[in-house]
This record gives C-alpha cells, sequence and structure tokens, in this order.
C-alpha cells in the first residue's frame, strides 16, 4: 500500500468519526479494516496532515493529542465526564480575536480554545 492509498485512509478514518479521535483509537478502528496498517503509519501520516493544515491536531487534552478533520476556525468543548471532544462554532464569542487585538496591541496568529463542562449526554444520566 503506498502512502497516499495510507493518507487517504487514515483521513477518511478521522472524517467518519464523531468524535474527535486519539491516534490510539483511531488506529484501533483502522486495523480492523486494515489490520496490517502499522501503528507508526497513522502516527506519521496524522501528523503529517497536520503539518500541512489539511487536519487540525488539539494538544493538551488528558495528555493525549487528538485529532479534528475541521480546520475552519472553530473551539472545542471537552465533557469532563466522558471525555468527548465537541466542535464550538466561533460565533458563541464574536469578535474575541479583534477584541484581544484591539486592547493587548498584538496580532493574533492562531488559537485553540477548549471549553470545559458536561455534555447533554451526561447531563441526562445525572
Amino acid at each position: 500500500m503506498n502512502y497516499s492509498a495510507q493518507k487517504e485512509i487514515v483521513l477518511k478514518a478521522l472524517k467518519d468519526n464523531v468524535v474527535h479521535p486519539t491516534a490510539e483509537y483511531l488506529c484501533d478502528r483502522i486495523r480492523e479494516v486494515y489490520p496490517t496498517l502499522g501503528v507508526a503509519t497513522v502516527y506519521r501520516n496524522l501528523n503529517k496532515m497536520a503539518e500541512g493544515g489539511v487536519i487540525k491536531k488539539i494538544d493538551g487534552l488528558e495528555q493525549k493529542a487528538h485529532f479534528d478533520h475541521n480546520t475552519h476556525e472553530h473551539y472545542h468543548m471537552m465533557c469532563d465526564k466522558c471525555k468527548r471532544i465537541f466542535d464550538v462554532s466561533s460565533d458563541v464569542a464574536p469578535n474575541i480575536l479583534e477584541k484581544t487585538e484591539n486592547e493587548m496591541h498584538c496580532k493574533v496568529t492562531s488559537y485553540d480554545v477548549i471549553l470545559h463542562g458536561i455534555c447533554e449526554d451526561c447531563l441526562k444520566e445525572e
């Protein structure tokens, strides 16, 4: 299997997930269908795609990187109970970048906003 085929397999597995999976989670799902695809191959492809801007790598959660196929500007919310990560529209805090630049006299070049809370499903279980 060549590099582009491996890359497409990894990217498809990421896009097919509603969660923002870790590399380990993705690897387990991929190997159910492609048992010969190595762990190192999955990691390498995820990191190359993140470096190239094809996907987004979310660091700083539970000591593991998570991956997101949505590269448009948005925030994330992590459920403190089930540990799932959800996309949150950047419309929830309009003008935050502009306000930050104006108040701090700086230029924001990128951002990662991770909200923490309890998701709807976990709230129903309480």
